[in-house]
């Protein structure tokens, strides 16, 4: 779901339909990068808290974790993780091992279905949670001091909005 641009195979399967001369007109979608974790209560970047974010792939191509995550564990800014269960204990020890073992985290699990589970954690507890709730893909990482700052009457608005559009 989301915008296939992102993470998705949207400019492979462009490239593909320019070279068989198929005309093709754009819609873009809307990433879950940045809408799940809104219905969360989950502003990726807030005034004194965070000044951006990174949208990364937990999982390349070649099936191991990104690089960039260590990158982006030495920043102050959010981190939104896209398919990054399979890696989370070796995610969790990019940012034990730089001493953030506090850091806030929230994962979303299915997010905007009826099925949709979720846990908000820290670095050093998050692991256990999710193997407890027994949590995985398709699921949404946020890690980030703006997990802490998250609102919940926002949150449960909006989860009341969408569950409305399921029923209608």
């Amino acid at each position: 779901g989301g915008d296939p641009f992102v993470f998705g195979r949207g400019g492979e399967e462009l490239d593909y339909l320019h070279r068989h001369g198929i005309e093709t007109t754009i819609i873009p979608g809307i990433s879950s990068a940045t809408s799940v974790p809104a219905t969360q209560g989950i502003s990726l970047t807030k005034r004194g808290i965070s000044e951006s974010f990174w949208v990364i792939t937990g999982t390349t191509k070649n099936r191991c974790i990104s690089d960039d995550i260590r990158l982006a564990a030495q920043s102050t800014a959010t981190l939104v993780i896209l398919m990054g269960m399979t890696h989370l204990p070796q995610i969790v020890a990019h940012f034990q091992e730089l001493g953030k073992g506090k850091l806030p985290v929230a994962i979303v699990q299915n997010g905007y279905l009826p099925e949709e589970r979720s846990a908000i954690g820290t670095i050093d507890t998050i692991v256990g949670q999710v193997q407890e709730r027994g949590l995985k893909n398709p699921a949404i990482i946020v890690i980030g001091e703006v997990v802490r700052q998250r609102s919940i009457a926002n949150a449960l608005e909006l989860q009341h909005l969408i569950q409305n559009q399921h029923r209608a």
